[in-house]
């Protein structure tokens, strides 16, 4: 990959170390190690939907490329004595202004053509901060931000004219003669820490033939606003076993487990939009982790046909969703939950966690709901009130902006 950009501008606030900091105090074999080498680093993961002899469990496996997972508190800023772990650990909120450090546009007034040169040319494990303005129109490619592209933003001119699209699916056959499968049908990869996406549409135009993910993200601290996830199975994977991820006014469609993964994932003030029957999230949540999925203030609507769509489903035997404040159409099915049985797990009714709370709407009848889900109280709720609380210390609370809209 070509560097063709040393920018140091429009840093986010509290100042995050630089390159050259980073350089001075533990040199570039440690800095690649902790933010990745070059290439993908993505780890092996299964596909919903597919037979047990098709795939090995849901796990992904640690590699020495892994986006690195920050798990710590802020820090006050850097000094000579901290550790590389620690300056990862740290977060600024996302810069918001006017001014990129690159610009995509396809009829070549910009900097860059294409969404992945303008990502090629981000100067690999630093920490400055890149922004990258892509104007309006219908980029086709596939497209990997990886794990040594860190603190990067990407900002589109609309969310619904600026579009970054592509057409693998589960079946189709990659350049190695094998099907692809969910996991590599990826749109677009987000695998680099403290990935912000604004105002773009993530989409696989695939026909409905066969899984298909839009998006895939398996980077910690990811924050898309005014975003939209277009696709019909599995549109959104959120991928990364342990990583964090927030949703704000976005629009996500499918029909079949198009929200799924083994993230903690917050959607605050979304609009959820079922295409035809079958299911929404399916979490495949670690056993040990906190949270899950959490759904806040969301609009759950869609042209499926009336109590034919399930809340979820359990991918693995700890998955865990909450539907919260919610507006619930009559496209959900009076049951809420299904259980997704299969030989290789015991029942998953006795492990999974998926609950509700203070919903409304023809879809919220929580006397018809199977009776292994759960209805939560009022104290039982307060726990998902604090993004901070969910996310384990990630403040990207103090980053949001009161007048934002979808």
């Amino acid at each position: 990959m070509s560097d063709e950009s040393d920018s140091d501008d429009q840093r986010r606030e509290p100042k995050r170390p630089s390159r050259r900091q980073l350089l001075a105090m533990t040199g570039t074999a440690v800095l690649g190690s902790i933010a990745g080498c070059s290439g993908d680093g993505e780890p092996a993961t299964a596909d919903p939907g597919a037979t047990p002899t098709e795939t090995a469990a849901p796990t992904p496996t640690a590699t020495a490329t892994d986006t690195p997972t920050a798990t710590g508190t802020p820090s006050p800023s850097p000094t000579e004595t901290q550790s590389v772990e620690e300056l990862i650990a740290q977060y600024g909120c996302p810069a918001e202004s006017d001014e990129y450090d690159a610009v995509v546009a396809k009829d070549g007034s910009g900097d860059f053509e294409s969404v992945q040169a303008a990502t090629d040319a981000i100067d690999p494990g630093t920490f400055d901060g890149f922004r990258v303005f892509i104007k309006p129109g219908r980029y086709k490619e596939k497209i990997r931000l990886p794990p040594n592209r860190t603190d990067v933003t990407f900002v589109g001119e609309s969310a619904t004219e600026t579009v970054l699209t592509y057409d693998d699916h589960a079946d189709k056959t990659g350049d190695n003669g094998e099907e692809l499968g969910t996991s590599q049908s990826s749109s677009f990869f987000a695998d680099g820490l403290d990935f912000t996406a604004r105002n773009i549409t993530f989409e696989n135009a695939a026909p409905d033939v066969a899984q298909a993910v839009a998006m895939r993200v398996s980077g910690d601290r990811a924050f898309f606003e005014n975003c939209r996830f277009v696709g019909n199975q599995d549109t959104l994977y959120n991928y990364g076993r342990g990583t964090r991820q927030y949703f704000r006014n976005c629009y996500v469609e499918g029909d079949v487990d198009f929200i799924f993964g083994l993230a903690t994932a917050v959607f605050d003030n979304c609009k959820i939009n079922c295409k035809d029957e079958g299911y929404i999230v399916a979490p495949a949540t670690p056993e040990k982790q906190d949270h899950g999925y959490v759904f806040r203030n969301c609009e759950i609507t869609g042209d499926a046909p009336e109590q034919s769509v399930y809340l979820g489903r359990p991918w693995e035997p700890y998955g865990q969703a909450v539907f919260m404040n919610s507006y619930l159409g009559d496209v959900i099915r009076p049951a809420g939950w299904e259980p997704w049985d299969e030989p290789e797990h015991d029942d998953k009714t006795k492990t999974a966690f998926l609950a509700e709370y203070n919903n409304e709407g023809p879809g919220a009848a929580t006397d018809q709901r199977v009776d292994w889900a759960h209805q939560l109280s009022d104290a039982e709720a307060k726990q998902y009130e604090s993004l901070e609380t969910v996310f384990g210390g990630w403040t990207i609370e103090e980053c949001l902006s009161d007048d934002a809209s979808a």
